[in-house]
């Protein structure tokens, strides 16, 4: 733990630094591949969408010796098409079909009843219009519009409308790999999964505001000097924060991870992996996007600015001259080997050194023969 915490406050103080900005080209590679796989599947294969937003019919049998191979075939016989079934945890089975009639779906019930040696007055019947279905899809949109014109205004405001403009840039990042590994893995798409998406971008929101509330601390006048540049000013927040944002990802991944891996997937709660997965991978790609891909694309759109290629230029000028003029002190001399070194000190005056740190050297005083003379 000494090391760990020896590390926080090198990252902190500066000692110790990551060059996330300066491999920019890298996290946009990595960013890229991720995004055309996830956006290819959104594409050409598309999302799993629950009856709750196409419309459709869901019936629950009891658990029964019926298999989820046997329910879909009667399914299909009974009315047509077909059908997704899936066995849930305390044995029972999920059957969604499209919108059907008042007497298909009591056939379907008897006939289920019948396969699957149960009652059909204990079958469960969920029926959902494609009009509502649309009118959820549409709430959900709206819903998403909202919260993204609102925080663009609050960043915009508290900020600048380039950090806004980059928050926007890894909010848009975040979801598209969200709902690209729903499309990958063919998770059913949800409300709960709408409710989970909308978590998960603002979490990344708060982590990008971490992030980015440091850079504006340590660029605050930054203009009015000429020791560092603003990429190398927002690189050092992101180290600064790196450790706390590390920490809260993972203090919030590990329940989360603990819903998804142990209580979808061992025990058998599949009405909570529509919510788990949303949530671990947004939080997963919400971290990752703040560091690798929100800053180095607001120093990106910093750049841009006269001011900030002013200072670079400056910086860089002032280094140069740094390296020009400890390259022109001999290799080896010493502070007595530089000319005046032995030059006689006027009467009643002390010699003072003061070194390149500004400490103060002791002082050289005459000899008492001298003074005498």
């Amino acid at each position: 733990m000494s090391k760990i915490r020896q590390m926080a406050h090198g990252l902190y103080a500066g000692q110790v630094s990551f060059d996330f900005v300066g491999k920019t080209k890298l996290w946009y590679t990595i960013s890229g591949i991720i995004l055309a796989v996830t956006l290819g599947s959104l594409i050409f294969r598309g999302l799993n969408l629950g009856i709750e937003f196409r419309g459709g019919a869901e019936f629950q049998v009891p658990a029964s010796t019926c298999s989820v191979e046997q329910a879909r075939t009667t399914t299909g016989d009974t009315v047509g098409g077909s059908a997704i079934v899936t066995q849930l945890g305390d044995g029972s089975l999920r059957i969604q079909t499209e919108a059907v009639s008042n007497e298909e779906g009591l056939a379907l019930t008897k006939a289920l009843g019948q396969e699957c040696g149960v009652a059909a007055n204990d079958i469960k019947i969920q029926v959902v219009g494609p009009t509502w279905g649309a009118e959820v899809s549409k709430k959900a949109i709206q819903g998403l519009i909202v919260f993204l014109i609102l925080v663009s205004i609050f960043l915009a405001i508290y900020f600048e409308w380039r950090m806004a403009a980059a928050a926007l840039v890894a909010l848009a990042h975040d979801l598209i790999i969200t709902l690209g590994i729903y499309s990958i893995l063919g998770f059913e798409v949800t409300p709960a999964t709408a409710i989970g998406i909308l978590t998960i971008l603002g979490y990344s929101l708060y982590d990008t505001v971490v992030v980015f509330d440091k850079v504006k601390e340590n660029t605050d006048g930054i203009l009015g000097q000429s020791r560092i540049t603003y990429a190398e000013a927002a690189n050092l927040a992101i180290n600064q924060t790196l450790v706390r944002s590390i920490n809260t990802s993972i203090v919030a991944l590990l329940p989360v991870a603990a819903i998804l891996f142990v209580g979808a997937g061992l025990l058998g709660a599949g009405t909570l992996k529509d919510l788990a997965l949303a949530l671990f991978v947004g939080m997963a790609a919400g971290t990752y996007s703040s560091i690798c891909v929100a800053t180095p694309f607001l120093v990106q759109l910093k750049d841009r600015e006269p001011e900030i290629q002013a200072l670079e230029r400056r910086v860089m000028a002032r280094r140069r001259k740094i390296d020009h003029d400890a390259a022109a002190v001999p290799t080896g001399a010493t502070a007595d080997d530089s000319p005046g070194a032995d030059a006689p000190v006027p009467s009643g005056a002390v010699s003072r050194t003061v070194t390149e740190s500004g400490e103060r050297v002791q002082p050289r005083r005459r000899t008492r023969s001298q003074r005498k003379t």
